[in-house]
This record gives C-alpha cells, sequence and structure tokens, in this order.
C-alpha cells in the first residue's frame, strides 16, 4: 500500500478535503483519488521526519484552549481598535523557546499568529528565541509566561 501511497495520511486527506470541496459523486471521487496519489509523489520528500505525536489528550486539550483564545483575543483585538488609540500598547516581545522539537517550534510560532494581536515575527538562529509583536502587551512578563504555559508546556508533552 505504501508503494502506491507513498504519505497515506496526505492522500487521505487530500482525497477527504477534494470531496468536501466539490461534492460526492463517482467522478469526483475518481479524480480525488488520482489527486491523493498524484500530489503526495509529485512533491518533495519532507526534509524532516514525521513527528511522533504522543498525548492525544494533550493535543486535544490544546485545540480547545487555542480555539478558545482565538475567540476571546478577536473579542479583546475589536474592543481596543474600536475604543481610543491610548488603549492599544503595541511592542515586541522575546520569548525564550524550550521546546526542542523542529515541528513542536513550527506549531508554536503557528500559534502565536493565528492568535489575534500577536504575531510570531522571527526565530533567533540558535532556536532559543522567538520574537513576537504584540498589538497590546501592558506586561511583557505575563505575556511571556501565558504563551509558554498555554502553548509550549502542551507542545513539549506532544512532541516529545
Amino acid at each position: 500500500m505504501r508503494a502506491f501511497f507513498p504519505q497515506p495520511l496526505m492522500s487521505a486527506v487530500l482525497l477527504a478535503l477534494w470531496l468536501v470541496l466539490n461534492g460526492f459523486s463517482l467522478g469526483q471521487g475518481l479524480l480525488g483519488l488520482l489527486l491523493a496519489w498524484a500530489i503526495p509523489i509529485a512533491l518533495p520528500r519532507p526534509a524532516l521526519p514525521a513527528p511522533r505525536l504522543a498525548a492525544p489528550w494533550v493535543t486535544a486539550k490544546l485545540v480547545l484552549v487555542v480555539l478558545h483564545d482565538i475567540v476571546k483575543a478577536n473579542i479583546d483585538v475589536a474592543l481596543r481598535i474600536l475604543g481610543p488609540e491610548s488603549r492599544i500598547q503595541s511592542t515586541y516581545v522575546w520569548v525564550p523557546v524550550d521546546i526542542q522539537s523542529a515541528q513542536g517550534l513550527v506549531v508554536f510560532a503557528g500559534i502565536i499568529t493565528m492568535t489575534p494581536g500577536t504575531l510570531s515575527c522571527e526565530i533567533s538562529p540558535d532556536r532559543r528565541w522567538l520574537l513576537v509583536h504584540c498589538f497590546h502587551a501592558g506586561d511583557t512578563a505575563a505575556v511571556v509566561d501565558e504563551v509558554k504555559t498555554r502553548y509550549e508546556k502542551p507542545l513539549m508533552e506532544i512532541f516529545r
């Protein structure tokens, strides 16, 4: 099976997305299978091995935390934009990074970027610091503590 579908998870996701976006029919199913077979073969091999994800319950909890934070941050950013400009304290914060996994670091930076009001800007060459732009950060130490506790700590369990 791996000879025909070298990346079965990617193929399954591609087929599912194709069918959801284009409808369920025999023709779309066959076209989706063709694309699910051809795209992983045409893409270059990943530079990093596929991560071994541990702690599925931690993963599920992290997803819920991130979704909650995205909704909460959307409301906070909207209220700050609609309010007086003096309520916005934009700043850059260097966050020390303890996570060792390259994939975990990418997910960490992605979560920060997906959350409204924060943006991952740069990772230091030694991968020990992440520069984050905060739309509003009254206390930079609190920002560092929050992202490390809410996101990095669970990711370190997931990407052991």
